[in-house]
């Protein structure tokens, strides 16, 4: 009798045990996200907006689950580090720009398109809409990653800096070497507008410049202030032909190893802190234009009259480059590009709706 009740006994006796264990897991369970960007609460907007994501997570899922931030390119490049996140196992999220983002979901290349948007307001409305949500959404079968929202990449709009001249019309391009990033869309952007385009990677930049094997090239003024491009050029322009963005991913198979409760405490807390974001890189882009037209020898920023001229030579190249090179299906570049002009329309005229009766 003994002998047939041990067993049961056992296993009652180890199931405090288990369900201990249970809760040990559920408690420690840790979402570590990478970015390339500096820990630094001050000089970019992903960094503050994880943090708040960190705390909200954290207090919404009473511990449940630790958030962990790893910054400055600790665990790897962009692309080694979305490769990380597909399996999840060390790593559940990452933030990753436009071209690397570019190798996991061929989609997201139309973010490349010229004179895409004409503010913040436009843009930050498209890529916080269910549209967009939608568009992302191809990501969790093509990568296994699910989209949690897009931050602006050092400000979103780029300008110019070159030593030759101040560029106030497309003529002014006529010439110039400009370097871009190692994107062949870029580079069909450069030559349509009469440039010619030099790709290097990011740390050939300024000897590029010093050298003069480039003559030029475009950043966001965050980052064109941050590296001191004013030492080796002398005008800027924002003209805004590119924005610069940066998606946020997360696994797709740690995700659905939450419970529904700590999902929507994901979702909710990031996309708050995107929200975050938006209004932090405004405020960087804008302290550091500012800062540009100090340090450089003239600044300009071009008017949208001319940026929409620009933009009827540069949107044409640019479309035939990824539509017969890279590969999009022509429909889909229109219903996108479409879409991004409809929301334009959308914002300004609420705008004017609302607060300018």
């Amino acid at each position: 009798m003994k002998a047939k009740t041990l067993p049961g006994a056992l296993a009652l006796a180890a199931l405090p045990l288990a369900i201990a264990s249970t809760q040990v897991q559920a408690q420690s369970m840790e979402m570590a996200i990478s970015t390339i960007l500096p820990e630094n609460m001050s000089n970019n907007e992903v960094y503050p907006a994880l943090v708040h994501f960190k705390n909200l997570v954290e207090t919404r899922t009473d511990g449940e689950i630790t958030v962990s931030i790893f910054g400055n390119s600790q665990l790897g490049s962009e692309v080694e580090t979305a490769s990380e996140v597909q399996g999840g196992r060390t790593l559940q999220s990452t933030i990753i720009t436009t071209g690397a983002m570019s190798s996991f979901y061929d989609d997201y290349q139309l973010m490349t398109a010229p004179f895409i948007f004409d503010n913040w307001r436009q843009a930050w409305t498209f890529f916080d809409s269910e549209w967009f949500a939608d568009f992302m959404s191809g990501t969790i079968e093509e990568a296994n990653m699910r989209y949690l929202g897009t931050f602006d990449d050092g400000g979103g709009f780029v300008a110019f800096t070159n030593n030759k001249r101040p560029i106030k019309t497309v003529e002014d391009l006529e010439g110039l070497n400009i370097r871009t990033e190692e994107n062949p869309g870029h580079v069909a952007i450069m030559k349509s507008l009469g440039a010619s385009a030099t790709p290097l990677p990011w740390g050939e930049v300024i000897t590029a410049l010093e050298t003069g094997l480039a003559d030029g090239q475009f950043n966001a003024p965050v980052l064109n202030v941050t590296y001191n491009f004013d030492e080796v050029t002398d005008y800027t322009t924002l003209t805004g032909h590119v924005y610069n963005s940066a998606a946020w991913l997360v696994s797709e198979d740690w995700f659905q190893s939450l419970t529904e409760a700590q999902q929507e405490a994901i979702v909710t807390s990031a996309r708050e802190a995107v929200a975050i974001g938006h209004g932090m890189s405004g405020a960087l882009a804008t302290a550091s234009w500012e800062e540009s037209c100090e340090r450089f020898e003239e600044c300009y920023i071009m008017p949208p009259e001319e940026r929409a001229r620009m933009a009827e030579i540069a949107t044409p190249a640019w479309k035939d480059w990824i539509v017969n090179d890279f590969g999009i299906d022509e429909e889909k570049v229109d219903a996108f590009l479409e879409e991004v002009a409809r929301v334009g329309e959308e914002v300004s005229e609420s705008d004017v709706a609302v607060y300018g009766r």
